[in-house]
């Protein structure tokens, strides 16, 4: 098994900044992909980043290209997620998550582990 612990999360004023952090334990070793998800009230979880331990580059959902970062350190098993330019749209609890297959994915039905989420509030 897999934990995944999620933090960094706050509240922030729109165009400011926060970095989330997801720190693994256990089974590490199997993970070869992570990724960032969230979900505001009423609506699905849905993708926002991911990236591979096995290299490419990190895969994004389109309303955070060129806002978000993907980063990772796979020896320490942390996961990152450096927000830049926050919008009001952006609130939601955010979750990490780890994945056994080699390639990055979109898919949140590919992922095996994931954390309980940290949640962020940009505010207008």
């Amino acid at each position: 098994q897999v934990q995944l612990v999620e933090s960094g999360g706050g509240l922030v004023q729109a165009g400011g900044s926060l970095r989330l952090s997801c720190a693994a334990s256990g089974r590490t070793f199997s993970i070869n992909a992570m990724g960032w998800f969230r979900q505001s009230p009423g609506k699905e979880r849905e993708f926002v980043a991911a990236i591979s331990w096995s290299g490419g580059r990190p895969i994004y959902t389109d309303s955070v290209k060129g806002r978000f970062t993907i980063s990772g350190d796979n020896a320490k098993s942390t996961l990152y997620l450096q927000m830049n330019s926050l919008k009001p749209e952006d609130t939601a609890v955010y979750y990490c998550a780890a994945d056994e297959s080699m390639k990055a994915t979109m898919s949140r039905y590919s992922y095996d582990y994931w954390g309980q989420g940290t949640q962020v509030t940009v505010s207008s």
